[in-house]
């Protein structure tokens, strides 16, 4: 095996060595040549040692999986698609397109280095940063990898862009200026339900109770049940969409990237920047939250299965705290029971802030 570092000697007697890799010299601070190979062989060693380790344990897990060293980052970004579907899966296959891990894409997983990961990152985006971390976990709980690349304390931290509810004065002028009577009536939808954009734009006649006046949905990216009762302002939009098949049947054809366009180039038109068709989801918990609705209810309605996840989602709301006495006295603190279906199989009793 080639040395990585060799002896030598100043013409005053000190002993130096030198890194085969890098050229760098360093002092060894001896003129005895037996401490001076000595030192070197220590360093020798110490350098090799690892490598060593490694390539025994590389030979065991050959051993016992023949694919060890074929097994690339494209196979992982593969076989985590097969896990998801729809418009999740879409997703998950636009974002490993992403050029940033080009320079990972086709590297062996056994042999992929730490400043590797973290170059990706660098030329890459948040995005980058959060699917790296999904590809990394999935690989070490399938047993493919020896050990983390990074420890899970030295990722580097995630920074999101500011994210805003969109306000009513916005949600008015986006209204105004939308000619297309489907489109506004799917923005209408967004403001007084909450929803994500997919699981609105995909809502058919038959997710509609007009008996318990309520809306049941599953949700597209979570798979959680959904059931939201709505008051006579979406009775009027609802009355006014079609009576079978999608409530919005052009909307529902598109895809969310044709979706997201076509609400910029409407905020564009009217004045309206920094909000998204997702701002409408901060926009009801916000709301929620400011007027007292109860917390375990707007989670349920908005499909969110943490409670950290909705007050990141609320926590701009502003809350007016009234007295107690106040609050005994309002029709709107009173609760009533009511029995809203779960499944097709079940029903099971709720409350709601009437």
């Amino acid at each position: 095996m080639k040395q990585r570092y060799r002896l030598f000697r100043r013409g005053w007697g000190t002993y130096y060595c030198e890194d085969a890799e890098t050229g760098k010299q360093e002092s060894l601070k001896t003129k005895v040549k037996a401490e001076a190979i000595r030192i070197i062989a220590a360093k020798n060693e110490a350098h090799y040692q690892p490598l060593m380790n490694l390539q025994i344990a590389r030979a065991y897990m050959a051993a016992s999986d023949p694919a060890v060293r074929s097994r690339t980052w494209q196979f992982v970004m593969d076989e985590m698609a097969k896990g998801k579907q729809g418009v999740t899966r879409e997703r998950w296959l636009r974002g490993v397109k992403e050029k940033s891990f080009d320079s990972i894409r086709n590297q062996s997983l056994v042999e992929t280095r730490p400043e590797q990961f973290l170059e990706t990152m660098n030329v890459g985006t948040v995005s980058t940063n959060i699917y790296l971390r999904r590809l990394h976990n999935f690989a070490l709980d399938m047993g493919w990898l020896l050990a983390p690349i990074i420890p899970r304390r030295k990722w580097p931290a995630i920074h999101f862009k500011i994210k805003r509810a969109i306000t009513a004065e916005e949600h008015q002028k986006i209204i105004a200026g939308e000619s297309n009577l489907e489109l506004r009536a799917f923005y209408e939808l967004l403001w007084q339900l909450g929803g994500s954009q997919s699981d609105t734009a995909n809502l058919g006649s038959e997710n509609v109770d007009w008996k318990n006046s309520s809306i049941t949905y599953s949700r597209m990216k979570t798979r959680s049940p959904v059931v939201i009762r709505f008051g006579e302002c979406v009775r009027r939009i609802l009355e006014q969409r079609p009576g079978k098949g999608n409530l919005f049947p052009r909307v529902a054809k598109w895809r969310e990237t044709d979706r997201a366009k076509a609400f910029m180039r409407r905020c564009r038109l009217v004045g309206v920047s920094g909000v998204s068709l997702h701002s409408y989801r901060y926009a009801w918990a916000e709301r929620a939250r400011s007027a007292g609705y109860p917390e375990r209810f707007a989670q349920e309605a908005l499909g969110h299965k943490s409670a950290a996840v909705h007050r990141a989602y609320s926590k701009n709301g502003q809350v007016r705290i009234p007295s107690l006495e106040e609050y005994e006295q309002a029709p709107s603190g009173k609760v009533i029971q009511l029995e809203i279906p779960h499944d097709t199989n079940s029903k099971t009793d709720r409350t709601a802030a009437g």
